[in-house]
């Protein structure tokens, strides 16, 4: 075992890297991802280690980069497509639903279209509008579409890899307020498949699930409620669709009790599907109702509002503490 430690920016960027060096038809699309870097560095000196054929800097048109990647794939490349942020990626939307989600289906398979398209979501950096969004859930419930997100620099740096070589297309959301968080990276193998939820804490009276940079919050959560006799349990989904419910159903059947967290509004979110399905599959072995702790159902409010926003270790205590009182 090869550990090394990296914050998930850097993660993301040996992933990539060690992609293109396996594959000489992957390519790199974005704006600004070459000669800058990309916003946030993650594709910092690719551009330079593997030239302007392979890491292309894209005029400001998300459905031109999409559009472009798909004819790319169709003759057998394998493109990487960077959206600068998660509220750009709405000009390509009609390009992803409509064609890249749909033409593998049209053909009956026949036609791969092997391309990753990521997305930086979510908040905690005090950025303007359009700068901070969750769309994660847009993209799950489209059938044709693979969507994952990854919590840790050590997914960061497999399920990148993984999400590659996938010959259907993948939709990688990367939570931008992790970029900087340090963590062991192992570079000789991957712990868990692409696909797979993971329980990161073990805990018997309530179990925590959530996904991208709540997890780290949950863990945060667990560790408070520890302190006040509560064992929790934390579940990283990874991925978002399709949906391991195994490890989520092991451990609700265990503690009988289930709360959900996540950054995006609650309305008709991944939260909502997970906390109905475990309910549909598991209702014998629940002492209380399936919680859900969210962002609100309105537009991402200005910066200084965002810690009032977006869910914290407190108001998943609270959910907690409901949970126990039933």
């Amino acid at each position: 075992m090869t550990l090394e430690t990296m914050p998930f920016s850097k993660a993301l960027n040996a992933g990539l890297r060690k992609a293109m060096e396996d594959d000489p038809r992957v390519l790199m699309m974005g704006e600004d991802i070459g000669k800058l870097g990309g916003v946030f560095r993650v594709t910092e000196h690719l551009l330079r280690d593997f030239g302007d054929k392979r890491v292309l800097d894209t005029p400001l048109a998300e459905s031109g980069i999409v559009g472009t990647a798909i004819g790319l794939a169709m003759t057998g490349f394998r493109p990487v497509c960077e959206i600068q942020f998660d509220g750009f990626v709405f000009p390509a939307f009609d390009q992803i639903t409509t064609q890249l989600a749909k033409l593998t289906n049209r053909h009956e398979g026949r036609l791969s279209l092997p391309i990753v398209i990521r997305i930086p979501y979510g908040g905690h950096i005090g950025a303007v509008e359009h700068h901070q969004e969750s769309p994660e859930a847009y993209f799950a419930h489209t059938p044709g579409l693979r969507v994952v997100s990854p919590s840790t620099p050590n997914d960061a740096y497999w399920m990148i890899q993984e999400a590659i070589r996938s010959n259907d297309p993948v939709i990688f959301m990367e939570p931008k307020s992790r970029y900087w968080q340090k963590g062991e990276v192992d570079l000789e193998s991957s712990a868990v498949p692409l696909h797979a939820s993971r329980v990161v804490r073990t805990g018997s009276d309530v179990t925590l699930v959530g996904h991208g940079a709540i997890v780290t919050t949950l863990l945060q959560a667990a560790a408070l409620a520890e302190a006040e006799g509560t064992s929790c349990e934390v579940v990283d989904v990874r991925s978002l669709s399709p949906i391991d419910y195994e490890p989520i159903l092991d451990s609700v059947r265990k503690t009988g009790r289930m709360v959900y967290a996540q950054e995006a509004q609650g309305f008709t979110s991944v939260g909502s599907e997970v906390a109905a399905t475990v309910m549909e599959r598991a209702f014998y072995a629940l002492e209380a109702p399936v919680l859900r702790v969210s962002g609100y159902d309105t537009p991402f409010p200005p910066a200084k509002l965002e810690g009032s926003y977006l869910p914290d270790a407190d108001r998943i205590l609270e959910a907690v503490d409901r949970s126990l009182a039933y």
